[in-house]
């Protein structure tokens, strides 16, 4: 193990000649990788806004607003 040269299995030898592009199976995982990103990022974003304001998404209004002309209390009764 002393003084051996260990040479990486990706590195082309002397020969032949580098191949830079990626094949539409690389590209097609890489583009769908990073789409997994992005969605993670918005994910990300949309956790900690409502972290910080968990009251923000929710209706003002109650199911109680719509009754016209009842008491909230009595909506049995009209029936």
């Amino acid at each position: 193990m002393d003084g051996e040269i260990f040479t990486a299995t990706l590195v082309p030898s002397g020969n032949m000649a580098p191949n830079s592009s990626m094949t539409l199976e690389q590209k097609t995982t890489f583009a769908f990788v990073i789409l997994l990103f992005i969605f993670l990022g918005i994910l990300i974003v949309r956790c900690f806004r409502i972290l910080l304001d968990p009251y923000q998404s929710m209706p003002t209004s109650t199911w109680a607003d719509e009754l016209h002309g009842l008491e909230k209390a009595q909506f049995d009764y009209a029936l």
